[in-house]
């Protein structure tokens, strides 16, 4: 028996267990696999130490800090140290250049690419963005529960809303409503439609406009740097474990949930593959996708519009992922960690292997490969179709030669970088959707759900059963890892005592 049970050690769901942890509840996660994490673990072969998936952070080598993740281990007290950068590598149609977070230096690409005029609008769209930045700040994710009880945590920052509150309106609604009124460049359209897809899964179109202020918000600030955890994606994730089991709560691996137990229209607890039953005195909370989630209910215990509301929630593509070690012997030394590929604009941002990105995270942190060498990273993120997977035998040659087919576009953005690369592999790892669907427990790989902002916000965390909540990119406030942990910080306040979310806030955030 314990109060909690958290389905999955994604980081939404660890975020959540740890902060509920800290809160003073008995709290159990059920992680299926052998290793915490979910999208965002890593993992080690012959000594190279891969990220299975995000590699761009911001906001978590200061605090206080904008970035709910960074706020989750503010709450939670654990410490993440960080190697700090501000550029990377884009290799488009326009040419190849750097590019740097802050305001100044992209103006100078804009300069040489496009001339004084689109660096006046690129400057006009800045001004523009910063009162909406400061709108969407102005209410951080740890103020947030969804009880009656938001309107004392909310209330703190009353006076803060109060000066923003004009903006908030402009924040609702699709990103392209705030570009299309300024940007008259194609490549500032193109490059915010590339941000806006890296971020949301979508182009400017879908993204929702808050995103995108945050976005500024945090990365065309004064002084901004980019940060990556000394020890990668997985030193991450132990992090929020630490925090987890510091503050009592525990994590059960090789335990995967088979059903969510359902007395009396509540949710009480979760039986897992071996026939063991864990049960919850207050909640059960799924950090699984909104597809898989369902999966584990039994009949009839949601009500059927809302299930199939959940079930007809638009699917994100999949991944392709190239994960290499390589021998740097010869090796240029001017390597960025990050890189950007774009191949043709025309086709649309969201087009299948239209944009690829590169991650060379042992330039920065050297201890994520062996001497003399580098580990690689390379994926399609979210434009890789699931349907010309599916139903493929992963022991098959057909199998293996699609595998070969849809790894070569990732192998020549890698060669724009380094042109020999092919002979420098000492390990080779291609990963499919159907590779996201196993090791992940991903719905057909997907990234995430594809709800556009012109349809409305991510779904709540609430369910119609009693005692069941979800966490992840499945809610509000959506895709990508400051989401996330967004998502698991709020379901935890929801559960706690307003007097103990009130005292956590008086710590961690400053109104």
């Amino acid at each position: 028996m314990t109060d909690i049970v958290v389905i999955g050690s994604g980081i939404g769901g660890l975020s959540c267990a740890a902060v509920l942890a800290r809160y003073g509840f008995d709290v159990t996660v059920c992680e299926s696999h052998s290793i915490a994490g979910g999208a965002a673990h890593s993992f080690e072969r012959q000594g190279f130490k891969f990220d299975s998936g995000p590699s761009l952070y911001s906001g978590l080598s200061y605090s206080p800090s904008v970035n709910p993740l960074r706020q989750v281990l503010d709450v939670i007290g654990v410490d993440l140290p960080c190697v700090t950068y501000d550029t990377w590598g884009c290799r488009l149609p326009e040419g190849d250049f750097d590019t740097s977070v802050g305001a100044e230096q992209f103006c100078e690409v804009l300069a040489r690419l496009r001339g004084g005029e689109a660096v006046a609008e690129w400057r006009k769209l800045q001004r523009v963005m910063t009162p909406l930045a400061q709108a969407a700040i102005a209410l951080p994710s740890a103020a947030l529960r969804w009880d009656l009880g938001a309107a004392l945590t909310i209330g703190k920052f009353a006076p803060s809303l109060a000066k923003h509150a004009a903006n908030f309106i402009k924040l609702t609604g699709p990103f392209s409503r705030i570009m299309d009124d300024v940007v008259r460049d194609p490549f500032i359209n193109n490059w915010l439609n590339l941000l806006c897809f890296l971020l949301s899964g979508l182009p400017a179109s879908g993204t929702n406009a808050a995103e995108v202020a945050f976005m500024f918000a945090d990365w065309y600030k004064p002084g901004v740097v980019l940060d990556y955890p000394v020890g990668g994606s997985g030193a991450l994730v132990d992090a929020l474990v630490q925090g987890l089991e510091k503050h009592g709560g525990q994590l059960l691996f090789n335990s995967h949930v088979e059903q969510i137990l359902v007395e009396g229209n509540r949710a009480v607890g979760v039986r897992l593959r071996d026939g063991q039953e864990i049960r919850a005195r207050r909640a059960v909370v799924s950090n699984a996708s909104v597809w898989d989630t369902l999966k584990l209910l039994p009949q009839g215990a949601l009500p059927q519009s809302f299930q199939r509301q959940r079930q007809a929630t638009p699917e994100c593509d999949s991944f392709m992922h190239l994960h290499l070690g390589i021998d740097t012997q010869g090796l240029s030394a001017n390597l960025a960690c990050h890189y950007i590929v774009v191949n043709d604009w025309e086709l649309g941002i969201t087009a299948p292997q239209n944009v690829v990105l590169i991650s060379i995270p042992s330039i920065l942190d050297p201890s994520l490969a062996p001497e003399g060498k580098h580990v690689i990273h390379v994926y399609t993120p979210g434009n890789e179709p699931y349907k010309i997977w599916q139903g493929l035998d992963r022991k098959s040659q057909e199998y293996q030669q699609l595998k070969r087919s849809r790894a070569e576009v990732m192998w020549q953005a890698l060669e724009r970088i380094i042109p020999d690369i092919r002979s420098r592999c000492e390990i080779t790892l291609v990963g499919t959707p159907l590779t996201h669907e196993r090791y992940l427990r991903r719905h057909r790989g997907s990234y995430g759900p594809a709800i556009s902002a012109a349809s409305g916000l991510f779904p709540s965390h609430t369910t119609p059963l009693n005692g069941l909540m979800c966490c992840g990119d499945s809610t509000f406030p959506g895709i990508g890892l400051p989401a996330v942990a967004a998502s698991g910080l709020i379901v935890a306040n929801t559960l706690a005592p307003v007097s103990q979310h009130l005292e956590m806030l008086s710590l961690v955030i400053s109104p």
